[in-house]
């Protein structure tokens, strides 16, 4: 039987006495079901905290009198008679909380009351009756609250008014009809690890101060280089702050490997660097060489076909171009995943042009490397395995909570040496335990994040087919609003053949315009709907998807699945969205 979703846990077994007529994917249903199957009264907790049983009361069953639920007690670790809600945080301030000597019961009282905010924002994302976003514009939403910082303290209560007001107004990006970004969704158990790593708030630049999360880290990075296919998982890596910053960590490499000594003379000491990546490929190969003194007009982009991919006859014959100019190509980024059309560059082909001119084979799969959990995707990334180093963001098809994005490098030892400072005071060599695990060193950043855990965790709590499962699911809805659209009166695909990866491109054409003969006078007025659509759908909230010129090509709508909420559903009420919301233009 196919899942109900986030609301599954009442879907069979509600006994009727208790369902009523109610559908079993209503919250109060769920909260029912959930009385009886959690344990230790976790299910009954959760639904006072909720308040979803009142909240569903018809007016013929409200009482003359408003019920009142009982305090729930403060959950102090040792015997107490403070209600919850007898804590007045009018009265409070952040000084009344721990370390205050005093402030134990008081900081139970308020996490729990931030945690009560959250878990009602949670439930109300997956509810496909709630908007995906409150759309206000920046003028007005300044104006609505107010947002300026004071010198003086606020309450608690004034805290958590700023709490409630900021995920009012917050994109519903776990939202099942949320499908703007490649980063959608909200995993239940990558969250729970969110919150356990900011309670840790610790550094990831040495052993000593995280030496879990640097255990995982290094686990997690193996079994990822395993699955690229590099033998015994062996190599090296590091999370970063997104695929822009593990992309240019690539090239930093690319350039140290080659040129040693530019880690100590700087781009004086070494020739003119050209670097090659595909006209679509993403903005952060430009940005790395901007940042790292290269330059961008030094990345040379090659053609890509109809579909997006890289020509690799193209890539040969611009290295021997710009070596003919005087340049040294050291740096080659293909890309598996493109973010505009899904694109998958030929990586074998790409790998022997880089063998043949000796230079740093680099895979920018940030959107489309999980799909190297997929036996039925995977081979997409043929010759992945060949790569130098590969761009891997699990926080996009993986659905791990953001930010969460690796860098995995086949030379063990090469981060080390191109970045290491030997900075006394963190990585002393007379320690303790084994200097291999303080991996700060390697790192460009001094304090890094612990993005691991979240990872971590979900991977142990879905496995491998789990994750597997998701990505196939979501390949699946791509194909399946491809094949709904491809034929359809009013729609136009914006290049030919099934979507490589869940990116689905797409004009929508409305009545109006679709036996416009003058092709330029149809593009002026076709470059205008996919913009009043798209604002259309953010000031009523139904959905958001994303649109783009590309090329020579006028605005179109790219739609990326990647939210595992999603469902066959869903992409049937976009497109009749579309067509509801630009039928008059």
């Amino acid at each position: 039987m196919a899942s109900q979703g986030f609301w599954s846990l009442g879907g069979d077994n509600v006994p009727p006495n208790t369902a009523g007529s109610q559908s079993p994917s209503t919250p109060r249903a769920w909260c029912q079901a959930a009385a009886q199957k959690l344990s230790g009264g976790l299910g009954s907790k959760l639904c006072a905290l909720l308040n979803v049983a009142e909240m569903e009361k018809t007016s013929s069953e409200l009482p003359t009198k408003p019920q009142e639920i009982p305090a729930a007690p403060c959950d102090c670790n040792k015997p107490c008679n403070c209600p919850k809600a007898s804590v007045r945080f009018s009265d409070l301030y952040s000084t009344d909380l721990l370390p205050a000597s005093d402030g134990d019961a008081k900081t139970m009282s308020f996490l729990q009351e931030v945690v009560d905010i959250l878990l009602a924002y949670i439930v109300e994302s997956f509810d496909r009756e709630t908007k995906v976003i409150d759309f206000h514009y920046p003028n007005e939403l300044m104006q609505r609250n107010n947002w300026e910082l004071q010198d003086e303290p606020e309450s608690l209560d004034d805290i958590l008014v700023s709490c409630r007001a900021t995920l009012k107004y917050a994109i519903k990006t776990a939202h099942p009809r949320y499908f703007n970004q490649l980063s959608t969704g909200l995993d239940m158990v990558g969250l729970a690890a969110d919150w356990l790593t900011s309670t840790a708030n610790t550094n990831m630049f040495t052993y000593e101060v995280a030496p879990v999360f640097v255990l995982l880290e290094y686990v997690t990075l193996k079994k990822m280089r395993e699955i690229i296919g590099w033998q015994d998982g062996s190599g090296d890596g590091i999370f970063s702050p997104g695929g822009a910053i593990s992309n240019m960590y690539a090239m930093l490499l690319a350039r140290f490997k080659m040129f040693p000594e530019v880690k100590e003379k700087g781009m004086s000491s070494v020739p003119r660097l050209a670097a090659f990546t595909s006209e679509h490929s993403h903005f952060s190969i430009k940005k790395g060489a901007a940042a790292l003194g290269i330059g961008t007009e030094s990345v040379i982009c090659i053609k890509a076909d109809q579909t997006g991919k890289m020509i690799p006859a193209d890539l040969e014959r611009k290295i021997l171009e710009a070596k003919q100019k005087g340049f040294v190509p050291f740096f080659v980024s293909a890309t598996a995943g493109t973010t505009v059309y899904g694109a998958f560059d030929p990586l074998i082909a790409v790998s022997d042009i880089c063998k043949k001119y000796n230079v740093w084979f680099h895979v920018d799969g940030a959107w489309g490397g999980s799909l190297l959990m997929s036996r039925r995707h995977r081979w997409k990334l043929d010759g992945v395995d060949r790569a130098n180093s590969v761009t891997w963001n699990p926080h996009k098809m993986m659905s791990v909570p953001l930010q969460c994005s690796a860098l995995l490098v086949r030379e063990e030892g090469l981060m080390q040496n191109c970045n290491q400072m030997h900075a006394c005071y963190l990585f002393q060599q007379d320690k303790h335990y084994d200097l291999s695990y303080d991996t700060g060193d390697k790192a460009l950043q001094c304090g890094r994040h612990v993005d691991i855990f979240k990872l971590w965790l979900m991977w142990r709590a879905k496995g491998t087919i789990g994750f597997e499962s998701q990505i196939d699911k979501c390949l699946e809805l791509s194909e399946y609003l491809y094949n709904k659209i491809k034929d359809r009166e009013g729609y136009e695909m914006v290049f030919d053949g099934k979507p490589q990866h869940t990116n689905v491109c797409f004009w929508y054409l409305p009545l109006g315009m679709r036996h416009i003969v003058d092709k330029e006078e149809k593009n002026k007025r076709l470059h205008k709907v996919a913009p009043v659509i798209k604002a259309r759908m953010m000031e009523y909230g139904t959905t958001m998807v994303s649109y783009q010129p590309q090329g020579d090509k006028v605005n179109f709508f790219r739609m990326v699945i990647s939210n595992p909420a999603a469902t066959f559903e869903d992409i049937d009420f976009l497109i009749e969205e579309i067509e509801r919301l630009g039928q008059d233009l």
